[in-house]
């Protein structure tokens, strides 16, 4: 019998949300799955040790019900298992603040349409292989983390600053109600820019480098360098690759001044900043293996994982470390 791990953070999404966890093992046992365990806790922490503990177990579905960050726990938790990824059927249920692996996998927002898809994907072994990413940051010492989604410095960088604490998860609850999944997304990008306005007054522009499998492809000023794994739905659409690809995706954002920086951000929410690439000072790369961001003022700065947020010395190491099979609907949203 198929034992499935359904694994929830408490705090994630908006207050609809909330409401889904209670009714997800009675929609599974209504589609002939009744060997269904849900674990709630309180961090993504505790969901990377649930995730571990269920793959010991001898689960091999393990489902991450919350945002991209209770998403990348339950993806370390797979791998810290030491069970070869092969085996496993990763599963996303979306309750989340940028539920974009989710879209991306076509997973539906309402709870009953999302049980019926991912008992569906399980009964007929129906998944996409995803490259899994990997980010190196420095600071008191080397930490790699393991995700797939996207990444980035910068603005983008900032913006879990303002979104991933425990108070501000709670105002993302409610500015997820009321304007939808890029609510708290779009609330933290414009704080995050009101920040960097007034750090222009008094800090230095800071230069970065760019280099991709070990070649110097670009350097200069940028607002923003976001890094995607393949096709994020369409809050995320700068590229149209699968997860599965083999590759990873790099867009520069370039700093053209304070007078194009909100016209910038607005048609990067809107996805269309690669329409006007010279205008907008928008860049585009394509890593294999291994792509590094130097940042030669030699301060700490902000890395987004996922939309968790670490703070680096000079550099940051973005890498590509084998895949996973994900449960999927077999559409794209």
């Amino acid at each position: 019998m198929l034992k499935i791990e359904i694994i929830a953070t408490t705090i994630s999404g908006s207050i609809a949300d909330w409401s889904k966890v209670k009714q997800i093992v009675p929609l599974f046992h209504k589609y002939g799955f009744t060997d269904v365990n849900l674990v709630e806790v309180s961090s993504h922490e505790k969901a990377r040790d649930a995730a571990r503990a269920a793959l010991e177990n001898s689960c091999r579905y393990p489902i991450s019900v919350g945002g991209s960050g209770t998403f990348r726990a339950v993806l370390e938790g797979c791998i810290d298992s030491g069970y070869p990824l092969s085996d496993i059927r990763l599963g996303f249920l979306r309750k989340g603040s940028a539920d974009l692996i989710g879209k991306s996998l076509g997973m539906p927002d309402e709870i009953e349409n999302s049980i019926r898809v991912l008992a569906e994907a399980i009964s007929d072994d129906r998944w996409e292989s995803a490259d899994i990413l990997t980010a190196r940051v420095r600071s008191d010492r080397v930490h790699t983390h393991h995700f797939i989604g996207y990444g980035g410095t910068g603005i983008f960088g900032r913006i879990p600053y303002f979104t991933e604490n425990r108070f501000r998860k709670l105002y993302k609850g409610v500015l997820g109600q009321f304007f939808g999944d890029l609510g708290p997304f779009t609330v933290g990008m414009c704080l995050a820019l009101v920040e960097k306005t007034i750090k222009l007054v008094y800090l230095q522009p800071q230069i970065t480098q760019i280099q991709v499998d070990g070649e110097l492809v670009a350097e200069g000023r940028y607002q923003a360098v976001i890094v995607v794994n393949g096709y994020l739905g369409p809050d995320l659409p700068f590229s149209d690759k699968p997860l599965g690809s083999g590759e990873f995706y790099v867009f520069g954002i370039r700093d053209l001044g304070f007078l194009k920086l909100y016209s910038q951000a607005k048609q990067t929410l809107r996805g269309e900043i690669s329409a006007h690439p010279v205008k907008l000072g928008f860049e585009s790369y394509v890593a294999k293996k291994r792509l590094e961001l130097w940042n030669k003022s030699n301060h700490m700065f902000p890395v987004n994982i996922d939309g968790s947020m670490e703070m680096t010395d000079n550099v940051v190491t973005f890498g590509r470390e084998g895949s996973i099979p994900l449960l999927t609907s077999g559409e794209k949203s």
